[in-house]
């Protein structure tokens, strides 16, 4: 069966190509230089999947993206979705500063909704859910008033 997308490489982006596989790549970029290569010597998806460790529908994707866009877009990533941070560096140490500072009286402990009412009170920021007070404190390991801090049981 003939390939939709088949790949015929230049001898400058043949060469292009020798010369970044023997650089510094991730794996990722590895394989997709592979699967260039392979595919203009006309090895089948399937047989340059097998060997490579990765699907024919990737070896397939990474064909058409070059008959589409170019040698450049075939090995490169594309941006990935999602939204921007809502705390950047500056209100992330805010939140832990005020995670670690006193708590208000009459209560034992912050409260994820209490540092995000605090953090919009303060405006440092214009809303903030809790999900996303408690995912910044889960990566600083803030302890939130525990006594014992880290894994030691002295002291």
């Amino acid at each position: 069966m003939r390939k939709k997308h088949p790949v015929s490489l230049t001898d400058a982006q043949r060469a292009d190509l020798e010369a970044r596989f023997a650089g510094r790549l991730t794996l990722r970029q590895r394989n997709r230089v592979q699967v260039l290569l392979r595919a203009d010597a006309g090895d089948t998806d399937a047989g340059i999947a097998d060997d490579l460790g990765i699907s024919a529908q990737t070896a397939a994707n990474v064909r058409k993206r070059f008959a589409a866009e170019g040698l450049d877009a075939a090995l490169a990533e594309r941006p990935r979705s999602g939204g921007p941070a809502v705390l950047d560096g500056k209100a992330e140490a805010v939140l832990i500063g005020l995670a670690c500072s006193p708590v208000p009286e009459g209560r034992a402990t912050w409260t994820a909704r209490m540092l995000a009412n605090k953090l919009v009170e303060l405006e440092v920021v214009e809303t903030v859910s809790e999900d996303t007070v408690l995912r910044v404190l889960k990566k600083a390991t803030s302890s939130r008033g525990r006594r014992s801090r880290g894994a030691s049981r002295r002291g």
